[in-house]
């Protein structure tokens, strides 16, 4: 157990909450222990648990909770920014982000503080080298996403192939040993008609099952998520303030990168093109559909009396369509590359007797939908109110009531 923590450097960040003046009681600590434990009972006292550290305090106080349960622990972090970026995205030493990125040139720090955390609690801490899988698997996706046309969502494919699979299958091969792996996302792993699913987070606000809608049986039946109980990110950050953990008042990441990422383009061959109307008006020229995505107002570079938005990109014909506010509002799109978490029985019986909830992106508040399964890893997605902004390449993810059943790959609209 872990009681009197001594303090190591405390980091000041811009852009956090502002928790200074403000405590936790060791009572509202205990609740949540204890509430943790009664989900974690099936672990043996002599099963590790890896946990997957970012530097940052959700990682942080998740290892911390763990520890405090009298679990033996250990951490690992995912190494994926590789030097020679610095160059790519014109990053210099003396040159900081306000932004902190999942992937930049900030992991240098972010490992520093992990460093500092784990000898604070006295565990093992690895870092394993996935730059190259990041590129391969993450950047190039990202790229070709936007270059047909598409937006892309890296930090889904990041949850999915980075952190449940490549990380821990080269902890593996690198001797590592471990039963369980844990991470700070805001997610609850429970049971469905025997089947591992996750359920949202107590803190609706800042639930990540989203970000985890790709992953399967594998991945969870192993998988361990403390914060999921959690009642606010402000009593994540309290706890950690309580143990004196380093990373309490760290900013969060913001972004996937913490620069315009339009700089791992510059290598590409773009093709100029036009932009038109919905009427198919020739209005202006663009300087490639990389530069767009569904919804965009800003940046179209095409003087109007009205407000435009990007409602439409067409990358064969090498077109940007433009429309008003309300052509952005559609109800039927087809859904690729499915993932079903669940048994798609028993996705097609709620399907037919309660109806399904969708999620079109991140900060989309899910609607009621059905489904058609026109092929065996595609569906037919029609909301019962139009909604805007439905856009090709971000993850649709569906949902009964609170939980996840699966997810997919938002294919094209049907207008």
């Amino acid at each position: 157990m872990v009681n009197n923590l001594s303090v190591v450097n405390n980091i000041s960040y811009k852009n956090v909450e502002n928790i200074e003046t403000k405590e936790i009681s060791k009572e509202e600590i205990d609740n949540l222990l204890q509430q943790i434990k009664q989900n974690l009972d099936y672990i043996n006292k002599d099963d590790i648990i890896a946990v997957g550290l970012s530097g940052g305090v959700d990682s942080s106080t998740t290892l911390l909770l763990l520890k405090l349960l009298g679990f033996k622990v250990i951490g690992l972090t995912m190494k994926i920014w590789d030097e020679k970026y610095n160059e790519i995205f014109k990053f210099k030493a003396d040159n900081k982000s306000n932004i902190h990125g999942c992937f930049g040139p900030e992991e240098f720090e972010d490992i520093q503080d992990c460093i500092k955390l784990t000898k604070h609690l006295n565990i093992d801490y690895y870092v394993i080298d996935l730059t190259q899988e990041y590129e391969n698997i993450v950047l190039n996706y990202f790229k070709e996403e936007y270059l047909n046309g598409r937006t892309p969502n890296p930090c889904v494919m990041c949850n999915w192939k980075m952190k449940f699979e490549y990380l821990l299958e080269k902890a593996i091969n690198s001797n590592i040993k471990f039963d369980y792996f844990a991470t700070g996302h805001y997610v609850k792993k429970i049971k469905y008609n025997n089947q591992f699913t996750l359920q949202k987070a107590n803190y609706l606000k800042k639930d990540q099952t989203y970000y985890l809608s790709f992953l399967n049986q594998k991945h969870l039946e192993k998988s361990i998520f403390p914060l999921g109980l959690a009642k606010s990110k402000e009593q994540v950050r309290l706890i950690a303030k309580y143990y004196n953990l380093p990373t309490y008042n760290k900013i969060d990441s913001q972004n996937f990168i913490s620069t315009n990422y339009i700089e791992i383009f510059k290598n590409e061959q773009i093709e100029n093109g036009i932009i038109v109307d919905k009427y198919g008006n020739i209005l202006g020229k663009h300087k490639g559909v990389h530069n767009y995505t569904i919804g965009q107002r800003k940046h179209i570079g095409i003087p109007s009396s009205k407000r435009l938005y990007v409602i439409s990109i067409n990358k064969e014909e090498n077109k940007i369509i433009v429309g008003e506010k309300e052509d952005l509002y559609q109800s039927k799109f087809i859904v690729k590359n499915l993932n079903w978490i669940i048994n798609l029985d028993e996705v097609e019986k709620i399907n037919n007797k309660e109806g399904i909830l969708v999620k079109i992106r991140y900060t989309h508040n899910e609607s009621p939908a059905t489904l058609s399964f026109i092929e065996k890893n595609k569906v037919l997605v029609e909301f019962k109110e139009k909604q805007l902004a439905i856009t090709p390449g971000q993850i649709s993810v569906f949902y009964h009531n609170d939980i996840l059943l699966g997810a997919g790959i938002i294919d094209r609209i049907i207008f």
